[in-house]
């Protein structure tokens, strides 16, 4: 996304914690002759969000868009994780990019102009297998896009959401790494210029929805919708709670096993 944004001469404020990546970002970000700005907070923390937009909007005047792709998770059985890994991810996930762009509609209002863009999962649509906190913070997203696009149209302010499946990088790598292979192949994944080409082209048409994913989608997420005991039959039958299943497992074993 970067990389994505610097060519087209955006000026970017990149966050991120702990940030190991952020200045790697920024120098890529320069040479494609963007300005760019990297700011470490910590979003499960509520006084730090109104910190982080006082300060951009302290150095910059103004925010045009804003892209809440910041996310994290936890893979596993729902009545083993610690209550504080619901709320931070929850945290992280929805609330923070409820409680940002709360704090930036008035500003964009005024001007008549801004997109918020979030970044959401097929895993909102789908609800795979040990992922319940997750699931559910990305389908808060998909409704929250919903509502505020109706609530701002003919505005100049407006929302879109991207829905991506297995992308390779981030959390996907994780996955891979601790059940000892990829996705099944039926549910493909794609490289992460394809959700930065998404976002781009969700501003540009002022898209609602984008998913971004190796095979259409769209087709089998109606056939769930209208027939949920079939539906259900079927994705397992695809292999996601497999993978995620196998996700867990490898959690779970012995250093070295």
């Amino acid at each position: 996304m970067v990389r994505a944004f610097a060519q087209r001469g955006t000026r970017l404020v990149l966050v991120a914690n702990p940030g190991a990546e952020l200045n790697h970002a920024c120098a890529e970000a320069k040479k494609l002759g963007s300005e760019a700005t990297a700011i470490i907070s910590d979003l499960r923390d509520r006084a730090a969000r109104t910190q982080l937009v006082a300060e951009v909007l302290q150095r910059f005047g103004r925010i045009d868009i804003l892209v809440n792709n910041a996310g994290i998770e936890f893979t596993a059985y729902y009545h083993e994780q610690e209550p504080q890994n619901i709320l931070d991810v929850l945290g992280v996930n929805l609330e923070a990019p409820m409680l940002l762009t709360r704090l930036l509609l008035p500003r964009m209002l005024e001007r008549r102009r801004g997109q918020v863009v979030n970044i959401a999962s097929l895993a909102g649509k789908s609800g795979p297998a040990f992922e319940e906190s997750y699931a559910a913070s990305k389908a808060g997203l998909l409704a929250f896009t919903a509502s505020l696009r109706a609530t701002y149209r003919r505005t100049g302010v407006s929302a879109s959401v991207i829905v991506p499946g297995f992308i390779e990088a981030g959390i996907y790598t994780d996955l891979k790494a601790r059940a000892g292979h990829p996705a099944p192949r039926v549910l493909g994944s794609l490289p992460p210029e394809a959700v930065a080409r998404a976002v781009l082209r969700a501003i540009e048409e002022d898209r609602p929805e984008i998913i971004v994913n190796q095979w259409p989608v769209r087709p089998l997420l109606a056939f769930i919708a209208l027939f949920p005991k079939a539906g259900e039959w079927v994705v397992e039958k695809m292999g996601s709670n497999d993978f995620f299943r196998a996700v867990v497992a490898g959690q779970k074993k012995p250093p070295g096993k």
